[in-house]
């Protein structure tokens, strides 16, 4: 969750030393310190119990404590993919006009190509890429803006973040025929207008230094979409990835899972992972094992796991419908200057029966 937009105040706090009548002349002692005062945006779905998105809240209804300290919320805005035109009480408790409520959504469809690691997931791909298609064609709205990025032993961004679904369709395609699409970046970057990730990113062969592991393509993602303010969805096709020790057992690699998941958090990218293997029978032995890594992922960025499904058509529907509308909440944080690490986050609702889902921190410091 990088704090957007960035607001730094140096604050100097000064003791003056009493002052005797006879030491009037000699030099006042001062003590003096930095802190950084920032502005985080934090977005959060709040449903009730049967899963309908919640509208009208305001400031005073969240509960937000930073570092385990309860904070101020100085504006909580909602964001949906609805106009509300049919409510006029909904529009009066938000305060806008129906047709003001924001309404952009942000999709990235990321995909973990796995294919030279086991070949038998190839059919379980391109059933993915049809279903995504179909998806992008039918159940994606007006004013949903997808990226589709693949990743194999490099990022690679097949089409940037755009409305048109045809352009979409063609990066689809190209992530199926495993295509490299880099050579086209510099005429495509100078064209590109509107929300990007590719502008953010490096290029030719700093891209593919960045990017020997897949960790870190997922966090220069994260990092790029963190330019545009909001709430990103990515949707992470993979069956899993991390190390096996000694027993045989996967995990997540210490040395660059937390910042990666860290970065996917402060900049406000929820993480919706979807197996490849839809079916748990096609697993081989070890398989079902680096899917914990996905599941540790989506539950770290307040998205979802999703795993032994029919088609992949399902996950690709309820991750739309879990998107119907969010809130993004602004809170102003203090740390010290010079400092920096991760921050703890929790958020609610001052009424219990909301269910609410927030990201767990965000980055400080330099």
């Amino acid at each position: 969750m990088r704090p957007l937009p960035y607001l730094t105040m140096a604050l100097a706090i000064a003791l003056m030393l009493p002052q005797s009548s006879s030491a009037q002349d000699e030099p006042q002692s001062e003590f003096s310190g930095q802190i950084d005062v920032t502005e985080v945006l934090l977005d959060v779905l709040v449903t009730d119990p049967s899963g309908n998105v919640i509208v009208g809240l305001q400031p005073d209804d969240f509960i937000v404590k930073d570092g385990g300290k309860e904070v101020e919320v100085t504006s909580a805005t909602f964001y949906s993919n609805r106009r509300f035109v049919e409510s006029a009480q909904v529009a009066e408790r938000l305060g806008v006009q129906p047709d003001e409520v924001p309404s952009d959504r942000f999709f990235i469809l990321f995909f973990h190509d796995q294919r030279f690691e086991d070949p038998s997931i190839t059919s379980n791909v391109l059933d993915a890429l049809r279903w995504a298609k179909i998806w992008v064609e039918e159940e994606t709205l007006a004013y949903d803006y997808v990226a589709v990025l693949s990743y194999d032993v490099k990022l690679k961004i097949h089409q940037d973040f755009t409305l048109d679904r045809q352009a979409l369709v063609d990066a689809l395609v190209s992530v199926a025929k495993m295509r490299d699409p880099e050579s086209t970046w510099p005429s495509r970057t100078a064209m590109h207008e509107g929300p990007s990730l590719r502008q953010n990113l490096p290029q030719g062969k700093e891209l593919r230094r960045q990017t020997r592991r897949v960790y870190s393509g997922l966090s220069l993602t994260a990092e790029a979409a963190g330019h545009i303010v909001g709430r990103k969805n990515m949707l992470l096709f993979s069956f899993g990835f991390g190390y096996q020790n000694d027993i045989g057992t996967f995990y997540p690699d210490p040395r660059y899972y937390p910042p990666m998941m860290q970065a996917l958090n402060d900049n406000n990218v929820a993480v919706y992972s979807i197996s490849w293997f839809k079916n748990l029978g096609d697993q081989s032995i070890g398989q079902d094992q680096m899917e914990n890594v996905l599941s540790l992922l989506s539950s770290d960025t307040d998205g979802t796991f999703y795993f032994n499904f029919v088609n992949f058509q399902t996950p690709l529907i309820k991750v739309v419908e879990d998107n119907n509308g969010y809130y993004l909440l602004s809170y102003s944080a203090e740390h010290e200057r010079g400092r920096k690490g991760y921050q703890q986050v929790e958020v609610g609702t001052r009424n219990p029966e909301f269910k609410v889902r927030g990201r767990n921190g965000y980055l400080y410091g330099e």
